[in-house]
């Protein structure tokens, strides 16, 4: 069962180590599109006007109460993230830098060109659709093995020093950075419930899918 996913699937394509300057050109394709498709996700979130994203929800909390941007709080939660992965034994890589790059265009794109839903039950299953879409995503790319995310290396760190299921540590991770952003004074949508509860099994769906694909 997916949702028991303790490690991260080695498929053909995966690099052999995360810090890999001469990748294999499959493993910088899937790289690449697993970036494209978890971007679009997360524009997806954005268009569908259900709420913010966990860690946007924390950003806002913070900054409401430090007198700083959210775009700055953002940066700066991201860069807090990347020091905890040192003691995590953590490795950064091609994908820690393409990460940002790909995601930020794909969340541009998809704001320009997907129109909000004016129903709310619309927005809701927008919503839904955004956090499979970020799930597959995110699967593709970290089966590629060339770094992660701040966030999703921080979720793969956690899961090696407990041995827990994949999905129940992005869970774990999501409900609290919003419980936290929440107190703080952050806005909390019906999306970011959904991307919170539902972002860890949708990242173990995505990660069997793959092995299941291509193993």
């Amino acid at each position: 069962m997916f949702l028991k996913i303790k490690k991260i699937p080695q498929v053909f394509w995966s690099s052999k180590k995360p810090l890999n300057l001469k990748p294999k050109i499959s493993s910088l394709f899937f790289l690449c599109l697993g970036l494209i498709i978890f971007g679009f996700g997360e524009g997806l979130l954005i268009v569908s006007n259900s709420g913010a994203s966990p860690w946007s929800v924390l950003a806002q909390g913070i900054s409401l109460n430090v007198n700083l941007s959210i775009g700055l709080m953002t940066f700066i939660i991201s860069i807090t993230v990347l020091i905890f992965w040192i003691p995590l034994k953590q490795k950064p890589g091609i994908g820690t830098i393409l990460n940002a790059f790909i995601i930020a265009i794909m969340i541009d794109l998809c704001i320009k060109f997907v129109p909000t839903p004016e129903n709310y039950f619309y927005q809701i299953f927008l919503g839904i659709i955004a956090v499979l879409t970020v799930g597959l995503g995110g699967g593709i790319y970290l089966v590629a093995n060339l770094g992660a995310g701040p966030r999703d290396g921080l979720m793969v760190g956690l899961q090696k020093k407990t041995n827990l299921p994949i999905a129940s540590v992005r869970a774990f991770l999501e409900i609290s950075v919003v419980s936290i952003g929440w107190y703080l004074g952050g806005t909390v949508g019906p999306g970011t419930l959904i991307f919170a509860f539902g972002i860890g099994p949708a990242v173990a769906l995505g990660l069997y899918l793959v092995n299941r694909i291509f193993s």
